[in-house]
């Protein structure tokens, strides 16, 4: 009898192949209330995918504030140039990486292209929009959120500069925190958007960045780690090593 297909909490735990922190501890903009953000990518086994169910594309837990993504997604979305994904490729605080998830670290730069420009700075102005509603409803914003939306902007334009994101804000420390507590006002934090926004677009004109990510050799490393997964002995389907050890399904 087959066995059945594990929880996405067993998926995560059984087959992580990177986990890292996120969020404030990441940005070095953590203080003494700061949640641990966990997030990473799970590898679900070759065999699951030859099931009319597929595995998640994606799974919340099992601890609090925590958030996977299984690779074949993750992968896309980096393509993609996701901002939340990229940063997680490249956070200071890698807690685990099997020699998959060092391979997938290596790849960080062929996910990396000007299309950053383009996402991070749509998703800063769906933040943006939020901030402005805050102001005409309760005459101020969220000040948490124009602090994050000023540290992804200046990211962004360091990383159109440079070719390479780096995720700790250094000595913009102090001056953010300060917009976090309230210390700046609303039309000096605007001011200090409208600068960035302006950097980042004289910095895509002129960024080292590829115009495309290297799809291919991303590709590559997906086909290639989908098949060593498959030639792993399963608990999940007892014919998978006769169909891939050329037996077939059905031969007697």
């Amino acid at each position: 009898m087959r066995p059945e297909s594990p929880d996405p909490h067993t998926l995560v735990r059984d087959h992580t192949v990177y986990a890292c922190v996120m969020g404030s501890r990441a940005f070095g903009l953590a203080t003494e209330t700061s949640d641990t953000d966990r997030r990473g990518v799970f590898l679900a086994p070759t065999a699951l995918f030859w099931r009319f169910e597929k595995p998640p594309t994606h799974v919340e837990g099992p601890a609090e504030e925590q958030f996977a993504w299984e690779l074949e997604r993750f992968c896309e979305l980096a393509l993609r140039a996701n901002p939340n994904i990229l940063e997680c490729l490249h956070s200071p605080l890698v807690e685990y990486a099997d020699a998959t998830g060092r391979e997938l670290l290596a790849l960080r730069g062929a996910f990396l292209s000007r299309r950053v420009h383009e996402t991070f700075t749509r998703y800063a102005q769906g933040q943006r929009r939020k901030l402005d509603a805050g102001v005409r409803t309760h005459g101020a914003p969220r000040w948490k959120h124009a602090m994050h939306l000023l540290r992804l902007l200046a990211s962004a334009r360091d990383l159109l500069r440079t070719g390479a994101l780096t995720l700790d804000v250094g000595d913009l420390r102090e001056p953010l925190l300060a917009v976090k507590r309230g210390e700046v006002s609303w039309p000096e934090t605007e001011s200090w958007m409208a600068r960035l926004a302006r950097e980042c677009e004289e910095a895509a004109r002129r960024s080292p960045l590829p115009a495309e990510p290297d799809r291919r050799r991303v590709e590559d490393f997906l086909v290639r780690t989908r098949r060593a997964s498959a030639l792993q002995p399963d608990a999940y389907d007892e014919v998978v090593q006769g169909v891939v050890g050329g037996g077939g399904a059905g031969q007697g």
